[in-house]
């Protein structure tokens, strides 16, 4: 769990960072750490809203988290707007987290020489947003949940991991690396990858292509000018833009005046704090 004051500019002026307690039958925790920041940071009254940034399918219609299977069991009930915003006494808005790091790099970090971008993020999981013309594409519920779509329908069939979330994230990469005899996992993989070790190298194939198709068929969705890549396994530079990069230029949209660009989020983790600066903008709501 993470909390910031940030600025308009999309600065951050003061942070505080607490783990998530796994075993918790409800948000008291980071309802807490939000409080506390608030408080540290001017107070009640000092604040023109407060945004949280939650991974899971948002309904923006009811201001509500609808699903969140990696939040511990029983928040997604008690992450509303209208519970949050009468213990903050102030507007609050609830916002995917994948939403909000797409208009934190928009605005502010390595989408901001573009008109329309996506946001992909790869990490444990993998998701993304999207920003056309400044204003976040949403509807009723959030919107580009790219993970969970399926990019393999023989392994659908067969019962095995078959979305890009199960064959492009970061447990993907885990799983290869065991398959092909690499006894490492996560950033050592890289680690590996980078000093020769063969079977890593065959590992990150293996999953940078999964997360590459993911990509490519957000390009045919979107017709970004630009794709941003951020998250554990996505900020890991050419690494993951090569890949990109030549998968786009070989099965992507055809006939573009420019061809899309392949950019690493600017913001690493802050992407999402410094989206809150911006979300009222980019959602198109009134500012007080």
């Amino acid at each position: 769990m993470r909390a910031a004051v940030v600025r308009p500019d999309g600065e951050v002026v003061l942070r505080a960072v607490e783990p998530t307690p796994r075993d918790a039958p409800c948000p008291d925790a980071l309802e807490a750490l939000i409080a506390s920041v608030r408080d540290r940071g001017g107070g009640r009254g000092s604040f023109e809203a407060i945004v949280v940034g939650v991974p899971g399918r948002v309904h923006y219609g009811a201001g509500r988290l609808e699903h969140a299977p990696n939040l511990p069991a029983g928040w997604a009930r008690e992450l509303t707007e209208a519970k949050l915003g009468r213990l903050f006494d102030a507007p609050v808005f609830l916002a995917n987290d994948a939403d909000l790091a797409a208009v934190g790099e928009a605005y502010f970090g390595a989408g901001r020489a573009y008109t329309d971008i996506v946001y992909v993020t790869i990490s444990t999981g993998m998701g993304a947003g999207v920003v056309l013309g400044g204003r976040l594409a949403r509807s009723t519920r959030s919107l580009a949940e790219i993970g969970h779509t399926i990019i393999s329908v023989h392994q659908l069939a067969l019962g095995e991991p078959a979305t890009a979330e199960e064959l492009g994230a970061g447990p993907a990469l885990d799983r290869h690396a065991e398959a092909v005899g690499v006894a490492a996992r996560g950033a050592e993989i890289v680690t590996r990858l980078e000093a020769g070790d063969p079977g890593a190298r065959e590992a990150w194939n293996l999953t940078m292509e999964a997360a590459a198709v993911a990509v490519v068929n957000l390009a045919y969705l979107f017709s970004p000018d630009a794709i941003v890549i951020g998250g554990g396994v996505g900020r890991n530079g050419s690494l993951v833009s090569e890949p990109v990069s030549s998968m786009l230029e070989r099965h992507g949209p055809e006939g573009l005046d420019a061809p899309i660009a392949v950019e690493e989020a600017a913001l690493g983790d802050d992407s999402g704090l410094v989206g809150a600066a911006a979300w009222p903008t980019a959602i198109g709501a009134a500012r007080n």
